[in-house]
């Protein structure tokens, strides 16, 4: 079958577009005819080998963390899906492969497409709608009336968890630039902070969560607008001790991140606030949640631009601008 090939880590690395031998679905697992697939930010971190310590994989290899597409094959103990289905996922760490025209996706990672989306729509979404609901959810375990704050709202994950925390009941703040205010705000988000013209530490306050996927400076500026007892999550770093122990890296790894975010766990400590770092996992039945949400027109996708599939890198350079709205989605069909 056709895929786009990592044959070697490096920073901004062209993919090959060659042949890899068919993927053979085991009993558990659902073979997937892959019609569309979106692009993330870890697809460029995992390419540039910012992850090469924590992930293990080896190139050559092929990336890809979202999916679109229909059965075409499901194992013997399957149960849940059919021929011919409609489906889209996330496939888990280790098995990950979506830049590809088929992929063997776990059952248990994998739900059906929202009948109200297209596959180009459907591939946006599984990475980004699953890291939003496992930080406002899960982790941050958001209640009505809770203020929140949204770091880049105009990217892929922040369009997403703007419109799952206004959902939940929440007041949200975002940052974006002006160009992109009336987009987030459509999408939901009561506070919009032009961070080229303004600080968000000096003009918000009192908030109880904090989701940051930007820099470290903008982490540490992040205590400022949280209450005592308030949440900040992230999932751009520094990976914390949770994390390394939930990964089973070894006892050297271990002490690598324990170092790595001492600085910002003692500075939330400090500040009486509860830091933790968040690296979402798949999972098809929070995935089957968020299919309701999205049929019953609470949450919509953002796709920026699309791009047929031998143009991936193109996509991926596109992406690497830092510029796209929403995300970045190719089509093999």
């Amino acid at each position: 079958m056709k895929a786009f090939i990592l044959d070697r880590y490096g920073k901004k690395q062209a993919l090959r577009l060659g042949d890899m031998p068919e993927p053979v679905p085991g009993p558990d697992d659902v073979l997937v005819e892959v019609e569309a697939a979106g692009l993330n930010q870890l697809d460029s971190k995992i390419r540039d080998g910012a992850f090469k310590p924590i992930l293990p994989y080896k190139p050559p290899l092929v990336l890809g963390h979202d999916l679109a597409g229909a059965v075409v094959k499901v194992g013997a103990n399957v149960r849940r899906f059919k021929v011919g289905d409609a489906v889209y996922a996330r496939p888990r760490d280790g098995r990950i492969g979506t830049f590809a025209q088929r992929i063997a996706v776990s059952e248990s990672d994998l739900a059906l497409k929202p009948a109200n989306l297209s596959m180009t729509e459907a591939a946006s979404i599984p990475l980004v709608g699953l890291t939003a609901w496992q930080l406002l959810v899960e982790r941050a375990q958001i209640k009505p009336g809770q203020k929140v704050l949204i770091h880049a709202g105009s990217g892929g994950v922040g369009t997403f968890a703007i419109q799952l925390a206004k959902h939940l009941g929440a007041t949200v703040a975002t940052t974006a630039s002006a160009a992109n205010a009336a987009m987030v705000k459509e999408l939901g988000a009561d506070v919009v902070i032009d961070y080229r013209s303004q600080k968000f530490e000096e003009e918000l306050s009192g908030y109880d969560v904090v989701l940051n996927s930007l820099d470290a400076a903008t982490l540490e500026k992040s205590l400022r607008v949280l209450k005592p007892g308030g949440k900040l999550i992230s999932i751009s770093g520094p990976p914390d001790t949770a994390f390394a122990r939930a990964q089973g890296l070894n006892a050297m790894l271990r002490l690598v991140l324990r170092l790595m975010s001492w600085g910002i766990r003692r500075k939330a400590k400090r500040a009486g606030v509860d830091y933790s770092f968040l690296f979402m996992r798949a999972n098809g039945e929070q995935l089957g949640r968020i299919t309701k949400l999205i049929e019953d027109g609470t949450i919509r996708p953002v796709v920026d631009r699309t791009f047929p599939f031998e143009k991936l890198n193109d996509a991926f350079a596109y992406i690497d601008t830092g510029r796209a709205k929403g995300k970045v989605v190719v089509t093999l069909k």
